[in-house]
């Protein structure tokens, strides 16, 4: 099982947090948490759209079973997966806001990429590098050896 943090909170208390907050946001699309709690919430909200990007009856399951509210199952499975079907991952976006005041706890914003009203645009895609073919063991020898210097040879009478 992966490391999670542990955000001085019983497992019940924590785990039923973190499953608020993902609901939150998917229905909201953004919301302002602490760093740490906003570093956790990534993960799983992450997880939530890989499960509605795979669209199966278990995924959709599985995703009933930890979010809260069919609305935000129903968002999950036909906004967000159509929105990122062509992206790989990181769907969403950290970005640091201010020291609260009450107690100094850095907050942060986590929104969904690629929505409406973003605080940040996001970039573009890296174009991928154009793949080389393989080369056959033999031409990759000669290629070696074209680059590489010649060796010297040492000469058996050594000058004393």
């Amino acid at each position: 099982m992966t490391k999670f943090r542990k955000l001085n909170r019983p497992t019940g208390h924590r785990m039923s947090m973190l499953r608020t907050m993902v609901s939150q946001l998917v229905k909201h699309e953004r919301i302002e948490t602490t760093v740490a709690k906003a570093k956790e919430i990534r993960r799983l909200a992450d997880n939530m759209v890989q499960l509605g990007k795979e669209g199966s009856l278990c995924a959709a399951r599985r995703a009933a079973a930890f979010v809260r509210g069919d609305d935000v199952i129903h968002k999950l499975f036909t906004e967000l997966a159509y929105r990122y079907k062509d992206r790989a991952g990181g769907y969403t976006r950290l970005l640091r806001t201010r020291i609260r005041v009450g107690d100094a706890a850095p907050m942060a914003y986590i929104e969904f990429i690629d929505r409406e009203n973003e605080l940040r645009q996001s970039k573009p895609p890296n174009p991928q590098p154009p793949q080389k073919a393989p080369l056959d063991p033999w031409t990759k020898s000669r290629l070696c050896r074209q680059f590489a210097p010649p060796k010297e040879e040492r000469s058996s009478d050594n000058e004393i």
